[in-house]
């Protein structure tokens, strides 16, 4: 059975319960969904190219400058327009990660150099990675928290990876968009050491259930690029609605606590029943989890129309690796039930 590219394969099967889409499970607040629809009487006219009444309400989210922050469709788009923008010949990849890095840089004919994360160390980045960082190298992009293991960098690392990076002239991208589900989030980014070669990618789809709308922003340690990346790719990139709902969901600060609190707590209750089968977890701090077992359970829950992510497609990984999303209780219960029926046969 051949395996989509990514989760959220909803079209082609038949599923009632998603796993396999990494979202917020409490959905799209309704200050969103509201502002959505009251954009439709905006949407005879063009989109502003330049998102500067959404940049504005980022810079005061974010509390940082205005002129650094770019707007895109989704984050996936700035990953593609980063690569054109700067046409890199060499870069790495820490794997398994997401898919699109590579994918963006392969079009780009740019040599791409590995750095394959152990199984050993719980594909957890370690001090190795700075050995794959000399001044032959353009580009770095690195996931925290990595998809799909869950994995946070770790503070000395991130710092030592950020560091080595400016020395170096190489342009760090460091994707953040899981990053709002981990607890403390905020002193867990590179934005602590942000400089001039780094460029952290950030989402509206994780967070905010936002995935159909497609919103993504980047915060760039230095103005220059960030413009250069303003000025690379298709105009209007970002719709009327997509605007307008990112920035009603700026506001949305106890949605954000609340989402944190559930899905550490539901994480955990996952994670646990998962042992319980005898699976290999990793430890996560995001809101999905990887784990590995002997049985084609995608195939077997798909007859329960529950889908999850079969990661054998992941370089790194290989068969009988899983990852599923974190949902609400009652959902989450219903898997594990569906898992243990799967497991009595």
């Amino acid at each position: 059975m051949v395996n989509s590219m990514h989760g959220g394969d909803i079209y082609s099967r038949k599923i009632r319960y998603d796993f396999s889409a990494n979202l917020n499970p409490l959905g799209m607040p309704e200050s969103v969904k509201k502002a959505v629809i009251e954009s439709v009487k905006n949407c005879e006219s063009y989109p502003d190219h330049f998102c500067r009444k959404l940049c504005r309400a980022i810079a005061e989210y974010e509390d940082f400058p205005a002129e650094k922050i770019v707007c895109g469709n989704g984050a996936a788009d700035l990953v593609y327009r980063l690569v054109a923008a700067l046409k890199p010949k060499k870069a790495v990849i820490a794997v398994p990660t997401f898919s699109e890095y590579e994918k963006a840089l392969t079009e780009n004919n740019t040599e791409i150099i590995k750095h394959y994360l152990s199984e050993e160390n719980e594909f957890a980045a370690g001090i190795s990675i700075l050995d794959y960082l000399e001044n032959e190298i353009d580009m770095l992009f690195m996931c925290s928290p990595n998809n799909p293991t869950g994995k946070i960098i770790e503070e000395n690392l991130l710092e030592a990876i950020a560091e080595k990076c400016r020395r170096n002239d190489i342009i760090f991208v460091c994707d953040e968009c899981f990053l709002p589900f981990a607890v403390d989030s905020v002193n867990k980014s590179v934005r602590r050491f942000i400089n001039e070669n780094i460029v952290i990618l950030k989402a509206f789809t994780k967070i905010f259930s936002m995935a159909g709308l497609r919103l993504g922003y980047a915060l760039f340690g230095n103005a220059e690029l960030a413009d250069i990346l303003r000025n690379t790719g298709q105009f209007w990139s970002v719709s009327v609605p997509a605007q307008t709902a990112g920035i009603a969901a700026l506001n949305e600060y106890d949605y954000i606590e609340k989402i944190v609190k559930l899905i550490n707590t539901e994480r955990e209750f996952l994670i646990s029943e998962l042992k319980n089968f005898g699976f290999k977890v990793y430890d996560s701090e995001a809101n999905f989890i990887l784990f590995r077992c002997e049985i084609p359970l995608d195939e077997m829950l798909l007859k329960e129309k529950i889908a999850i992510r079969n990661c054998n497609n992941y370089d790194g990984l290989g068969d009988g690796f899983f990852r599923i999303a974190v949902r609400n209780r009652n959902e989450n219960e219903i898997l594990i039930s569906a898992v243990r029926r799967c497991m009595n046969g």
